[in-house]
Order: C-alpha cells, then structure tokens, then sequence
C-alpha cells in the first residue's frame, strides 16, 4: 500500500509532501482569431482581386476590339489618347458595339475599381502603423476609384455623343492617363505598408 503524505514526510522531510507539478494547459490567445480571419477576408480580397483585373483588362476588353477593327479600348490605353483616336474608333464602331462598350463599363468596370479599393484599404489597414501614415497611403485607392468610375462615363459620353469636342476628349484622355497613374501608386501604397512597418529595436546587450 502507498505510504501517506505524513509518512513520507517523516522519511524523506518536507520535500516529500509537495504537490506534484501539473501541466499547465495553454489556450491561444483570443486576438489570433481575429487577425486569423482578417488575412482569411483578405486573402480572398486580394485573389477576387486579380481574377477581376484579367477578366476585364486581358479578356473583356481585349475582346472588345473584335468590334472595333482591332483598335484597342480607351481605357486600356496607359498613355492616353488624341481626339482622333475617338473619332476614328467611332466611326468603327455602330451603336451596339458602344452600348456593349457602355455595359462592359456598368458592370466589370465598376464592380473591377470597387472591389480593388476595397482590398487595398484593407491591405494598408491592416499593415501600415499611425492615423497618418495610414491615411496617406489610403489616398491613391481611394483616388484611383474615384476617378475609375468618372473615366467610365467620360468615356461612354465622348463616344456617344453626336458632336465629339476637344474637350469631351481631353477629358476622357486625362482621366484614363490619371487611373492608370493611381492604380502604380495604389500598388506601391500598399508595398510601403507591408514592408515598411517598423520592426522591434533588438535588445540592448549589457556588456
């Protein structure tokens, strides 16, 4: 039989006596959840993301010049265009061509800046440190969906108007050239938030 507590302590001391260690069990920490499911969100952002960029840049829009005795898109033009140019792809293009043009831009082209905003939001949120920086760095997304949604009616307006003007074309040019402006700085945006937050000071070694 085994020997009581008062018994081991007569034969070994006080020692003898002392609760056994038990194993502590450890539970993770109630703020990895979170943060476990806001890369999940993002994760998914950032791929609805890409799949919406080729969709409608490399697929929708390429496809488009089907229509337009292979003249390329206003909006895939990364330098802008002449007013000539509107012109001449006018007079290629018959009213169903412009209005797929026009539904192109009602549905991937809007759904494509939306959603493109969101996730850089998220991705510099979730990166970047301070109001400031944060705020400074969010300013291109925003910008590039602002003035992504106003090229899409630039465009559809220069193109079906009866008379096209210099400005109409201006307009339309200036805004294509500003997107495609916002979209490298969004992307260098959320560069500078993943890879320049600041890292812990290593420890001071005592000598």
């Amino acid at each position: 039989m085994g020997k009581t507590p008062a018994q081991r302590a007569a034969k070994h001391g006080d020692n003898a006596v002392a609760p056994p260690h038990t194993a502590k069990m450890t539970t993770p920490s109630s703020g990895q959840q979170p943060k476990s499911n806001a890369n999940l969100i993002l994760v998914a952002a950032v791929a609805t993301t890409l799949f919406m960029f080729f969709y409608l840049h490399l697929l929708v829009l390429d496809q488009m010049t089907q229509l337009s005795g292979g003249m390329a898109m206003p909006d895939s033009l990364v330098g802008g265009y002449s007013m000539q140019y509107l012109a001449d792809l006018r007079s290629v293009m018959d009213a169903d061509a412009l209005g797929q043009l026009s539904y192109v831009h009602k549905t991937a082209g809007t759904i494509f800046p939306l959603i493109f905003g969101f996730t850089w939001l998220l991705i510099i949120g979730l990166n970047a440190r301070g109001r400031v920086k944060r705020w400074i760095l969010w300013a291109a997304p925003i910008l590039f969906v602002i003035v992504d949604l106003w090229e899409n009616v630039a465009i559809d307006a220069a193109l079906g108007t009866d008379t096209l003007t210099s400005a109409d074309a201006t307009l339309a040019s200036s805004l294509t050239i500003a997107r495609w402006v916002l979209f490298a700085l969004s992307l260098l945006a959320s560069l500078i938030a993943v890879f320049g937050r600041r890292r812990p000071a290593a420890p001071v070694r005592e000598s």
